[in-house]
């Protein structure tokens, strides 16, 4: 007999519906209780339980549904309805960490938006204090899933609502009670006064409208041919951009290693871009059906946040050993690797509550875990000494605090055992040259390897630093013509729609072309010959092209080998940054915009007959 037969024969029998429903609610939260300790990264050998779990919920909402006016007069509280939509909404959004399939995150953020659109924590919210805590913890766990989801305007109205929330419940209840949340509101702020629309003009994600459709990839001749199926993405650096921990820079990455549901298209716009998202361009329709089921599945991503040694190898080696046999792993990994003073809290700085790690738990299990928040020193920007002061850097990138014996620090000869598999490594560190050591020394597959420069180029527009938004290398990587917008000194509001969708074709054009010298060049190396027909990791290799092209013809970093990027094993010649080919598109970037001054070509690199000198102006 099925649990819904038992549970109909109970319903029909004298126990009263309330007992069923709640003697249903203690079973449903003792599985949640136990899948929200589960890591994610062991995708195969929770499946089953993931399922079980989402049974007993699919039943229980069911049952509530089809029992309510029973259930509320015999006591049901609005909130607790809630409640229960919220744990699906997590489940789902668990379900989307552990496979990557976008289907469960746009389920959870319709289990959200419905909680929202009914008010469920609404009532008696300022008379109960344990009410309002569900109710901005609420608002925490839909923001996350909205900015994964990439519904911009959605994320704007619960900043707003967060905010009002906030201020409100401080009026009702004690102040020390919401420290925690201003903080929150800080971060989810900085956060998008980062991610603007103006680095999201364009989705991130692989757009079968923008982007080369993969049936129309050039073919390589090459003895095997890998598809990215696996992804680790790590970043920490002192006082980054992040909301909860999902940094500006993983966020980045895992949007571009996505695909765009087809559902979703791109609209363009006479107007300047909009900074803030409240005006310029809107490049989404909501209204769409965001699931396609025609897409092939996304890649697996573990998305980690200040990882020790120990886990990270742990989940490195998990995903190795389910790696599929055409499969390959990215590795992407972003930290200092200055060392010298270890970082602490200003004296006097007292104690407060750490940001939404402690609120909205760590961005990979989100909600999973309950209401508990922990007490830690927490450091404002203004108080602290610049960590790259009076520091030299060392051979390895540290994912959190110094002085601990290496727990916390990832050296090259800690990737090298799982180059048994096939890798395709991004370092973006100023330490990344040690990493060069990983090349040569492979235990079975030679690695595609690619590096930051060890120095950063200092950008002239406002509030483009690292602190502000993020890594040059991973903006080129994942958005490539924001990041050469920013790199010459034009934001957002400085740039007219015209001007960028013109420059946006030509980018997209030249790197198809690159694709195409790579497919058919007899000098590329086969451990990239054998990537080039992944879509994703092909896109990332041409961006890196760009990037190194752009960085080594840039004025202030010519002739200056630490300011560029590098990979290993060698791409071919024809498209070393001082080709004919590579110095044209740059030169042809920079004439759109009016900043061919601000690099230095060759002798006889002149704008093609084609091109459209009149559009801009060299000077």
């Amino acid at each position: 007999m099925t649990e819904q037969q038992i549970m109909n024969n109970n319903t029909n029998s004298n126990i009263p519906v309330s007992e069923v429903y709640w003697s249903l609610v203690d079973k449903a939260d003792k599985k949640f209780s136990k899948i929200r300790d589960l890591p994610y990264y062991e995708r195969n050998r929770y499946d089953t339980y993931f399922y079980k779990v989402f049974k007993v919920y699919t039943q229980l909402w069911k049952f509530q549904q089809e029992n309510r006016q029973k259930l509320v007069e015999a006591g049901l509280k609005r909130w607790e309805i809630g409640e229960i939509a919220s744990r699906i909404a997590q489940l789902y959004y668990g379900q989307y960490m552990r496979t990557s399939d976008s289907s469960y995150l746009s389920e959870s953020y319709v289990f959200y938006e419905a909680i929202l659109s009914r008010e469920y924590f609404k009532d008696g919210l300022f008379q109960d204090l344990n009410l309002a805590n569900k109710q901005l913890r609420f608002f925490a766990r839909f923001l996350m899933v909205s900015l994964v989801w990439n519904r911009r305007e959605m994320v704007h109205q619960l900043v707003n609502l967060l905010k009002i929330l906030v201020d409100e419940c401080r009026k009702a209840f004690q102040e020390t009670d919401f420290k925690e949340w201003k903080l929150v509101v800080q971060e989810i702020s900085r956060f998008l006064k980062a991610d603007t629309a103006f680095m999201n003009i364009r989705p991130l994600r692989y757009s079968l409208v923008l982007d080369l459709h993969p049936d129309s990839l050039p073919r390589v001749a090459t003895r095997r041919s890998l598809k990215l199926r696996d992804a680790i993405l790590s970043s920490y650096h002192h006082n980054e951009v992040k909301f909860s921990e999902l940094t500006v820079d993983t966020f980045r990455m895992l949007q571009c290693l996505e695909w765009e549901p087809s559902g979703s298209f791109y609209q363009s716009s006479s107007a300047k871009i909009g900074q803030n998202g409240g005006s310029g361009s809107s490049r989404i329709n909501h209204a769409q059906d965001i699931a396609d089921p025609t897409l092939p599945l996304n890649s697996r991503k573990a998305v980690l946040y200040r990882p020790s040694v120990t886990h990270f190898l742990a989940v490195l080696g998990t995903i190795c050993e389910e790696l599929a046999p055409d499969g390959v792993i990215l590795i992407y990994l972003s930290a200092s690797g200055r060392v010298g003073h270890t970082i602490s809290p200003p004296s006097g700085a007292g104690t407060s509550i750490n940001t939404t790690e402690n609120t909205v738990r760590n961005f990979q299990s989100h909600a999973m875990y309950l209401d508990a928040v922990t007490i830690s020193p927490f450091s404002s920007s203004s108080n602290i000494p610049n960590p790259s002061s009076r520091q030299s850097k060392s051979d390895c990138l540290h994912f959190g605090t110094r002085g601990n014996g290496g727990l916390n620090s990832i050296y090259p000869t800690d990737l090298i055992p799982f180059t048994r598999r096939p890798l395709f490594i991004v370092i973006d560190s100023d330490s990344s040259e040690a990493f060069k050591a990983i090349s040569g020394a492979e235990k079975g597959e030679p690695a595609a390897i690619i590096l930051s420069p060890s120095c950063s180029i200092p950008l002239t527009t406002a509030d483009s630093s690292r602190h502000h938004s993020g890594s040059l290398l991973t903006m080129f990587l994942t958005t490539p013509l924001q990041a050469f917008c920013l790199l010459i000194g034009l934001s957002g509001p400085d740039v007219e729609m015209d001007t960028y969708n013109k420059a946006e074709k030509l980018l997209s054009s030249s790197l198809n072309a690159w694709g195409l010298t790579l497919a058919t060049s007899d000098m590329l190396d086969p451990v990239w010959a054998q990537i080039l027909g992944d879509p994703f990791l092909r896109r990332l290799l041409l961006r890196f092209l760009f990037c190194r092209a752009v960085l080594t013809l840039f004025a202030p970093s010519s002739g200056k080998k630490e300011f560029h990027p590098e990979c290993m094993p060698s791409l071919p010649t024809s498209l070393q940054p001082n080709a004919s080919a590579c110095q044209t598109v740059v030169l042809q970037m920079a004439n759109i915009f009016g900043a061919t001054k601000k690099f230095i070509f060759s002798e006889g690199i002149v704008l093609p007959a084609h091109s459209d000198v009149e559009m801009a102006s060299s000077s």
